[in-house]
């Protein structure tokens, strides 16, 4: 349900098609909301069904029709009701929890190597999410509210927050399993 808000607040900047949409997407709020093509579409059509969206075909010579979508008064309502309203809490879920949850049934070579693979994945992460105000450029041309902007980049800062804590306590795990204090049989 939460994409259905995330493309419609994408859609109260400025009407877009699919393919754009992907793009803002992929170099906006991918480090905490990825979505694929064919959600994005199933989407957009669901939110022209509702009466949130409309679409409009803009002719091409030499390709398939543009479809554009814009957002309706219908749908800024319902997008303002939900970002005022109280934020929706899902359930966590890490299928990485799950792998340490088990792990006593491993060696500690195979642990170490589990979790410094953890580390190596979380660094990368951390470099792409250093990326992502470089990344924001064209977007930040288009929307110039300095206001949208901060609040993009809290965003972010929690990204950063909260994959700097994970990386910290991987590390911490990586140097009890090196100085033997995890306990044996």
């Amino acid at each position: 349900m939460s994409l259905d808000y995330a493309i419609l607040g994408f859609l109260n900047y400025h009407p877009y098609t699919g393919y754009d949409l992907k793009k803002i997407f992929d170099t906006s709020i991918h480090h905490f909301w990825p979505a694929d093509q064919s959600q994005i579409y199933r989407t957009l059509s669901k939110l022209t069904e509702n009466g949130w969206a409309e679409m409009e075909k803009v002719p091409q010579d030499d390709r398939p029709d543009r479809k554009v979508y814009q957002i309706t008064e219908t749908g800024r309502a319902a997008l303002r009701a939900w970002v005022a309203g109280p934020p929706p809490l899902d359930a966590p879920r890490s299928a990485p929890l799950i792998q340490v949850f088990f792990s006593g049934q491993l060696s500690d070579a195979e642990i170490l190597v589990k979790f410094e693979g953890y580390a190596a994945i979380m660094r990368a992460i951390l470099a792409q999410y250093d990326q992502v105000p470089g990344q924001l450029g064209p977007f930040q041309q288009e929307i110039t509210s300095p206001r949208e902007h901060f609040f993009w980049l809290l965003t972010l800062e929690n990204g950063l927050t909260g994959m700097r804590a994970n990386l910290a306590w991987v590390e911490s795990i990586v140097e009890r399993i090196k100085n033997g204090q995890v306990p044996q049989e």
